[in-house]
């Protein structure tokens, strides 16, 4: 997996691909972050990148010309997708981070100020995603969220294939409590069942406290959980 990131703020991508897993499947090149600096493709003779809004209004919005060249310098010719971060687009899921992971090539075009000239949108970006309903200070901390939740899916990416299967929404629920030593800590102890070895037992604990915790938690999840499984019923019902 490869991805491209393209924006202002390069120090801030590198900063988070030099620690923890992130790091080493840069190392073992399960993945590649690169960076291209809107700035490098500037001809304004002060290398702006910046300019003020047509029309009026606060802030100042990112101008065309040099997003369109360093995005188009990124795909070299190739047809590589282009994802810009917008409150207009989809939002992340663990189903569309599985759909980019199977990607060999991403290019993340990063926003900054007030946004990006609409022009350069229009002539480069082929997909729009959204990580939520607020504002950010720039589109690097979007691209961050993005990799590293599509990354969890990529082959070789994870030490065991099991720990993402078993994390939150894999399976429509919040993931099960978890405990470790000491088996006691402040008079809180650790659930019987998970000391008894009987790993069928286990199995039926912690989706019992799946499901447990996801009515507490996330009801909007719960209710989903609960519609596939009548429909489910349903349909095997049908089939007698």
């Amino acid at each position: 997996m490869n991805f491209t990131c393209v924006g202002l703020f390069e120090d801030f991508i590198k900063a988070y691909s030099q620690y923890s897993i992130i790091a080493r499947a840069v190392k073992n090149q399960t993945a590649q972050i690169n960076f291209i600096n809107i700035r490098d493709f500037s001809k304004d003779k002060h290398k702006n990148t910046d300019d003020y809004p047509y029309g009026g209004g606060a802030g100042m919005v990112m101008t065309a010309q040099p997003i369109f060249d360093a995005v188009n310098y990124a795909k070299e010719n190739k047809d590589i997708p282009v994802i810009y971060f917008s409150p207009i687009g989809k939002t992340l899921n663990s189903e569309l981070a599985k759909k980019y992971a199977s990607s060999d090539n991403l290019i993340l075009l990063c926003g900054h100020y007030e946004g990006v000239d609409q022009r350069a949108l229009d002539l480069t970006v082929t997909e729009y995603i959204s990580i939520g309903d607020y504002i950010l200070t720039g589109g690097e901390i979007a691209a961050v969220v993005f990799m590293d939740s599509v990354m969890r899916y990529c082959e070789g990416f994870l030490g065991n294939a099991q720990s993402s299967s078993e994390e939150s929404f894999e399976n429509g629920l919040l993931e099960y409590a978890q405990y470790t030593r000491p088996e006691v800590f402040n008079g809180l102890k650790v659930p019987d069942i998970l000391l008894s070895g009987n790993h069928a037992k286990i199995n039926e604990y912690r989706h019992a406290d799946s499901i447990e915790r996801t009515k507490i938690y996330r009801k909007d999840l719960y209710d989903e959980y609960i519609s596939i499984i009548d429909k489910n019923d349903k349909m095997k019902k049908g089939r007698r």
